[in-house]
């Protein structure tokens, strides 16, 4: 057991996710961490947190005290999946110690974890450690490291997100995660600035094929717009629409079944997130939802085929927006 004062992480909560055929439980935390090293994402409101400018030996005993709060507050015994966040990169040694990691791993032993990370920070021997560490024979891959690509366009990457490493970068990436026996896992983002509503889909068509050969997961997250970024200044200037709920139903509906899409709307419904009129989001909503669990694309087709008077009007703007331009909606 970890000997610190309990500190509650930046969030965490429980929920279920589909993983190789099943559903499982699952964990979600957020931790305070040092801070992401990069910090210049357009549309990520994390940057703005975590303990910068303080010691190592205090970084570390924060992070203790948030794994000492989840391990007070969640049943494991009701858990099988385990997603970690921070600031930044989980798999970055100035925002986590490796000290921290090797915590991580021994808590959550026999589960399966997955965290986020910036391409630049796949060590191999990290991740061997972190493969070995967690392997208690319940899962074939009992780690996975996840990357935000966002999408597999280099110029949209870099014009519209600013993420500051390539397609390639991640491709790299992902055969060194693979090689120390993880699994990989990528996130794509489903309508950044400057982006029409047809542009973004038919991105996050061509980046999730395009991308499939290199993860065993992709999750698209369809953008929010977070306080104090980039995104949102646009966004009031009403020079941004977060994408239209339509344009999910229509991405997922044309997935290849032999493709592991996951999509959690997070927002969905509300003015910052993911929206359609008001009148069928929660429908739209819970349905994708529903989908994220049984994988089963004739619900998504099925949605698609409802009728309400917005559909019309996203029909309109997929055929009439045009780039550079502002967006013809809020």
């Amino acid at each position: 057991m970890i000997s610190v004062e309990s500190i509650k992480p930046l969030a965490s909560w429980t929920g279920k996710d589909r993983y190789d055929g099943e559903v499982l439980g699952s964990l979600t935390i957020i931790f305070k961490s040092g801070g992401c090293s990069y910090r210049r994402c357009l549309m990520c409101g994390y940057r703005f947190e975590g303990s910068f400018g303080v010691s190592p030996d205090e970084l570390l005993t924060s992070l203790r005290g948030q794994l000492r709060w989840v391990l007070d507050t969640f049943d494991l015994m009701q858990i099988g999946m385990v997603k970690i966040f921070t600031s930044g990169s989980f798999l970055d040694p100035a925002e986590v110690p490796t000290a921290f990691r090797e915590e991580i791993a021994r808590a959550f032993a026999g589960k399966i974890v997955i965290v986020e990370t910036r391409p630049e920070y796949v060590d191999r021997e990290a991740v061997e450690a972190m493969v070995a560490a967690l392997d208690a024979g319940g899962a074939d891959v009992p780690f996975h490291v996840a990357m935000g690509l966002e999408t597999t366009n280099d110029a949209i990457r870099e014009k519209s997100i600013r993420k500051g490493f390539t397609f390639a970068d991640f491709i790299a990436a992902s055969q060194r995660a693979s090689a120390a026996g993880a699994g990989v896992k990528a996130y794509l983002l489903l309508k950044p600035l400057f982006l029409t509503e047809r542009e973004a889909i038919d991105d996050m068509k061509q980046s999730i094929d395009a991308v499939a050969p290199y993860c065993g997961m992709i999750s698209m997250n369809a953008c929010t717009v977070q306080k104090k970024t980039e995104l949102e200044r646009f966004w009031r200037d009403q020079a941004y629409r977060p994408p239209y709920l339509w344009s999910i139903l229509e991405v997922l509906g044309s997935v290849d079944p032999g493709i592991p899409v996951f999509c959690d709307p997070v927002g969905g419904g509300h003015i910052r997130g993911p929206h359609n009129c008001g009148t069928c989001d929660r429908e739209i909503v819970a349905g994708i939802n529903d989908y994220a669990l049984t994988g089963d694309v004739e619900l998504i087709r099925a949605l698609a085929e409802c009728e309400c008077a917005c559909k019309k009007e996203w029909e309109y703007v997929l055929g009439n927006e045009r780039p550079w331009c502002m967006p013809l909606t809020r």
